[in-house]
């Protein structure tokens, strides 16, 4: 097995069949979607220092059944294959996933009136198992639910997911298979050559046959680099408050705002870290990189967490953090081949955009084969494993087998999260190492606890210094 993964250097000067640009949650799928073609060779680019870095680390880690999409829509068609093939696929490399449901309260006469509307848009969208709920089987459900509750959607289906996990896993796997993840790696321009493009990027050029933007919130900027001036990305920040594990008991399922235009507004929502999430804010901008939080925001939020659970406010925040989010003024995904030019576009991908992840894959390589691209022969990758980081399924430091076979399992280094150091050795050794401590955090949970990082900073340090690629 042969697996290339840079950061720094000179570039490959052999022509791609294909490149990728954009190494979130969308790239790094089809990323392993291509690899199921081995006659394909396949570049992943990543302006960053870590796949999962932009949107796809910062969302409200949600498995969304679809339920509430504009039914048509290839947004809605895409959410719903999505779901079935990521719950799969979580099943079968060990990312956590719990079906907690969803309950869609409504707060107000006119909130009421229109969750049997959802309910119609639900089914229209296949989603065959809501229910309304009246007030006393809500509160029977949710006993620490604010008061006032007129009655609810309950949305079964619905679920939580870890988000790093999902990312990290496509992008091994793509790796593995033989995909070159290539970190690091800024495209400033491109041009049209007579068989395919040349790209120039922060560590040289790259050749390619076809192109594909899956850059996120700078999918606008790489298009009209090709030339194209599709569409316009509005970052859209969504603030985030992160509460302590304490907190879990207090909330059964996600807790949904019946939707408006700006989105699926403030929810509330268990993690399967074991915490609390409330948010998120809903924030047009100018700056793409305006991920900081702001005082107004998290007050606002603290105001709307009090109405939905008031006892939720009183307990300790553990973190706060925004995404930014790529609106495009379209309420559907902006997914388009360009036949003539080889290239496709892969834009407007919204908070769903981790569950329909699968399924835009499969579709965009369906577009990329209607370009002339002959895909070749199919071969399944081989399956991946990935460190299982929910607080519902048994971590290393709780299987006596494990640690029998290997103490560092039951050494543990950071408490709050109780990683062991056999968890971070495994981090730094795998297929994509983490290349910042942030990273090893997304791979292991280390300094996400309640102390973030207070009590095991130094130790965490010292093992990522010594390990480190």
């Amino acid at each position: 097995m042969t697996v290339t993964v840079t950061a720094e250097g000179p570039l490959p000067t052999r022509t791609y069949d294909v490149v990728i640009v954009g190494a979130g949650v969308i790239g790094c799928a089809l990323a392993r979607e291509l690899s199921r073609h081995p006659r394909l060779s396949v570049a992943l680019v990543e302006a960053q220092d870590d796949v999962g870095q932009g949107t796809s680390k910062a969302n409200t880690a949600i498995l969304h059944t679809g339920f509430d999409a504009a039914p048509g829509t290839l947004e809605a068609r895409l959410v719903r294959e999505g779901y079935d093939r990521l719950g799969a696929y979580a099943a079968e490399s060990g990312i956590p996933v719990e079906r907690v449901g969803a309950l869609l309260a409504a707060w107000d006469e006119e909130q009421l009136a229109a969750l049997p509307r959802l309910a119609e848009k639900a089914e229209r969208n296949g989603c065959h198992e809501t229910r309304l709920l009246g007030p006393g089987e809500l509160y029977a459900r949710e006993p620490r639910l604010g008061p006032g509750a007129l009655g609810a959607l309950h949305v079964p289906g619905e679920s939580i997911i870890c988000p790093w996990t999902t990312t990290l896993a496509y992008a091994t796997q793509a790796v593995r298979a033989g995909v070159d993840l290539h970190l690091n790696t800024r495209l400033t321009r491109a041009s049209r050559e007579h068989d395919g493009h040349r790209l120039l990027t922060s560590r040289g050029p790259l050749h390619a046959r076809r192109l594909v933007n899956a850059a996120g919130l700078h999918a606008d900027t790489v298009d009209r680099l090709l030339g194209h001036e599709d569409f316009t990305v509005t970052p859209r920040r969504g603030q985030l408050l992160v509460y302590d594990k304490l907190a879990r008991p207090l909330v059964r399922h996600i807790l949904l705002p019946v939707p408006t235009a700006l989105g699926k507004g403030v929810l509330v929502a268990p993690t399967v870290y074991g915490n609390v999430l409330l948010g998120p804010t809903a924030e047009d901008l100018d700056d793409k990189r305006a991920t900081g939080s702001t005082a107004d925001g998290l007050a606002g939020l603290r105001d709307k967490g009090r109405r939905i659970l008031p006892a939720l406010v009183d307990e300790e925040v553990t973190a706060v953090y925004a995404g930014l989010r790529a609106a495009t003024g379209q309420e559907d995904y902006r997914i388009a081949a360009h036949p003539e030019h080889g290239y496709v576009t892969v834009g407007g991908i919204r908070s769903t955009g981790l569950t329909a992840s699968m399924a835009v894959a499969a579709h965009v390589t369906g577009l990329l084969a209607g370009t002339g691209l002959d895909l070749g022969p199919v071969r399944e990758p081989e399956p991946v494993t990935m460190p299982n980081l929910g607080e519902a399924f048994p971590r290393p430091h709780q299987r006596p087998e494990l640690i029998a076979a290997d103490p560092e399992y039951g050494t543990l280094v950071c408490h709050c999260e109780r990683v062991s150091r056999g968890e971070i050795r495994d981090a730094l050794a795998a297929t994509i190492p983490p290349r910042t401590l942030e990273g090893l955090r997304r791979r292991a949970r280390a300094r996400a606890g309640r102390c973030q990082g207070f009590y095991c900073g130094a130790a965490v340090r010292e093992l990522f210094e010594r390990g480190r690629p």
